[in-house]
């Protein structure tokens, strides 16, 4: 067990302690943001927040453009998400989680589309559009942009993208030496498949009620 340990940390032999530390709160939010959005719980936002405020910085300078990029949106959506979650709806009561609707499947193909094109421009021009690695975070840049508006707007399908997203990410992150985010992506497949089955469950019982 030592020899993993020392396997694990021995990637961060030549990381300055500061993005050390940074990631390990920025994982610890991370964490509490996904398991707060599992409950349904409006803490997702400001728990989200913090973490995405931290990433965009250690991904910046590992440059990850893509994923800085979508930990930008998040902090944006997360704002916009904060205020949605606690309008109230024609009888008073908090937005319901609903099913994504054709349009909002058509939006989600152009958010995907859009995002990608944007993404590879952004590579393209600093000239890192160059290995696999640029590939796969550009692919989940896309996954996870629609995947972030799906559920500001309460939509049970934003598992399905956190889901595809977060297994992708896990060897990326791994890859890069960031091995506590691979791990938080590891922790966040598991916590999305239990998201989406209980934002299912509460789906059936408000229509059950209604």
């Amino acid at each position: 067990m030592s020899h993993i340990f020392d396997w694990f940390f021995s990637q961060y032999q030549d990381t300055p302690t500061h993005l050390f530390v940074l990631e390990l709160i920025g994982v610890f939010f991370g964490f509490l943001s996904v398991w707060y959005a599992k409950q349904e719980n409006i803490l997702v936002y400001p728990t989200g927040i913090v973490s995405t405020a931290i990433f965009v910085y250690i991904l910046f300078v590992y440059g990850l453009l893509g994923d800085m990029l979508i930990n930008a949106y998040y902090f944006i959506m997360s704002i916009y998400g904060w205020f949605y979650w606690t309008k109230k709806d024609a009888n008073n009561q908090e937005m319901p989680i609903t099913k994504t609707t054709k349009k909002e499947h058509v939006w989600s193909l152009f958010i995907f589309t859009l995002t990608i094109l944007f993404v590879v421009a952004v590579y393209m021009y600093d000239g890192k559009f160059n290995t696999w690695a640029a590939y796969v975070d550009t692919l989940t840049t896309g996954i996870f942009f629609v995947g972030m508006w799906l559920m500001a707007k309460k939509k049970l399908e934003n598992w399905v993208y956190w889901i595809i997203g977060d297994i992708i990410s896990v060897p990326l992150y791994f890859y890069k030496g960031l091995m506590f985010t691979s791990f938080q992506y590891l922790l966040f497949t598991i916590i999305a498949i239990y998201g989406y089955k209980a934002w299912k469950k509460s789906l059936s019982n408000n229509r059950q009620i209604a």
